[in-house]
């Protein structure tokens, strides 16, 4: 999030492309009294309503058929990393294939949550934890590595950590 002004808060969603519009009340709950308040520089979890040639993005934090925030709205805690646009789909598929996270996350608690634009948030609850996890999934995607690449690279960071 970049700043706000009477009704939206504005939204970069790629360095290369205009600001976005996040209404104060496409959060789950909002209400004119009760509208959220957002520092400058937050990292809100989002989706794009509509996107025009000629207008900016509108986005939203909530689900359009539910009205439920169901997972989107303000991040907190974590890291954030950069991946390429394909390691981002590859994350997002519905059947992800990556040994990495499944090694990892049958030892180690942890939420990943992957934007469409190549930003990954990674929250461990440590510091190390979080470090390792978010260096691993860029590790994964810089070199390429295929699955025993990944187990091996999920082992090592399990003795790390």
């Amino acid at each position: 999030m970049n700043g706000s002004a009477a009704e939206n808060f504005n939204c970069l969603l790629t360095p290369h492309t205009p600001p976005a519009t996040l209404p104060h009340l496409a959060f789950e709950g909002a209400t004119k009294k009760t509208r959220p308040q957002l520092p400058p520089t937050s990292l809100v979890y989002c989706r794009v309503v509509t996107a025009g040639k000629d207008s900016s993005p509108e986005l939203t934090c909530v689900d359009p058929a539910t009205g439920k925030g169901e997972g989107l709205g303000l991040l907190r805690g974590g890291m954030l990393f950069k991946v390429s646009l394909g390691m981002a789909r590859r994350l997002l598929a519905p059947k992800a294939d990556l040994p990495l996270l499944e090694s990892l996350g049958g030892k180690v608690g942890f939420e990943v949550t992957v934007g469409r634009n190549g930003l990954v948030h990674v929250d461990g609850g440590a510091v190390k934890t979080t470090l390792a996890i978010g260096q691993a999934i860029q590790t994964v995607d810089e070199q390429a590595l295929g699955d025993a690449g990944q187990k091996r690279l999920a082992a090592a960071i399990l003795k790390s950590i």
